[in-house]
């Protein structure tokens, strides 16, 4: 089959298009997909650029979300069979025998959820990494209730086009951060209550103002860095603030967190892939399948802003990095 290879950490040039050995089912509910779209995340450029999680299995195939077909399954295998269209969160990291930036992937029962009719495969593939990490910072970490107000930071990425619809469809008043007004236009459609060009407004003092001088329930940082930290303060006292990254104590402190008493929540959906939690991996797929029936529903839209040939990696890991995304990136199989 054709894979993207990566042998060596580096720049998007390490990303190889090469002709490898399908991956084969070797346990009872496993399942075979054949691929027709993998999603872009930054996770895949931070594993490419810094070397994966299993450096002693390389070379490794990138791309922890796919969408395709069922090709086969396992003989224990209960809810799929050949023919069936699904989506998931599964592999990537650099273990070996797993990845979606190719033809073919084999992947465990238990993380596949059936696709959203609605989507085309490369709008599904750029689905489950941000749905699951939304839900999960929100619905888990930040506890949201119908009414809270939440802050959501880069509200046109990725993740945060997430958090803004999946607290919206709970009942919550969202505020999000922007840089421009096109992805200003583009929040709204999602349906946020408060955007905020940050570039030209405290981000804040406008969060304050909005909740007259009270502060957001829950805040969730797609940002990192010292916007973590500034956040602090637009949270109320007793709130909850969710964070993607780990906060560099080198750009700030929590003395303001805990003057307001507030709950920090740390978010990564990757840790049952990387340690083995079947439990959280069965959790995530039901994610997935609650998911799909909303966005079916209409309730919840996947914004893929660009999607590239599988030859085109390389070109794809540099239009991410180039920053200032809206939305999601995916590649587009065809086999």
């Amino acid at each position: 089959m054709k894979a993207i290879i990566m042998r060596k950490p580096g720049t998007p040039e390490v990303l190889e298009l090469q002709d490898v050995p399908p991956p084969q089912i070797t346990q009872p509910k496993q399942i075979l997909v054949k691929l027709r779209a993998a999603g872009i995340n930054p996770i895949d450029i931070k594993i490419r650029s810094r070397g994966t999680f299993y450096p002693d299995e390389m070379p490794a195939i990138l791309g922890c979300d796919g969408a395709g077909i069922v090709e086969a399954v396992g003989n224990q295998v209960q809810q799929f069979q050949p023919g069936d269209e699904v989506y998931f969160c599964a592999g990537g990291l650099g273990k070996k025998g797993t990845g979606n930036y190719a033809e073919y992937a084999v992947v465990e029962e238990h993380f596949v959820a059936f696709k959203p009719k609605s989507l085309s495969f490369e709008e599904a593939a750029a689905a489950p990494l941000v749905l699951i990490t939304a839900w999960e910072a929100l619905y888990d970490r930040g506890r949201l209730q119908a009414g809270n107000t939440v802050l959501v930071h880069g509200g046109a990425g990725g993740v945060g086009h997430a958090a803004i619809q999946l607290a919206k469809i709970k009942g919550a008043q969202v505020a999000t951060t922007v840089s421009s007004p096109d992805k200003e236009r583009l929040v709204l459609n999602l349906g946020a209550d408060k955007p905020i060009l940050y570039r030209q407004t405290n981000f804040v003092e406008a969060v304050l103002n909005w909740t007259n001088g009270k502060g957001v329930d829950i805040a969730f940082d797609t940002i990192g860095g010292k916007v973590f930290f500034d956040t602090c303060n637009a949270v109320k006292i007793y709130g909850d603030l969710v964070t993607i990254l780990e906060p560099n104590s080198d750009l700030g402190n929590l003395k303001v967190a805990r003057q307001r008493n507030l709950r920090i929540g740390l978010e990564l959906m990757l840790t049952p892939m990387l340690k083995g939690l079947v439990e959280f991996q069965r959790y995530q797929g039901e994610i997935l399948r609650q998911c799909a029936t909303w966005i079916d529903e209409q309730k919840l839209k996947i914004h893929l802003q660009h999607s590239f040939p599988l030859a085109e990696a390389a070109i794809a890991h540099k239009t991410l990095e180039q920053g200032s995304m809206t939305g999601k990136i995916a590649l587009s199989i065809e086999n």
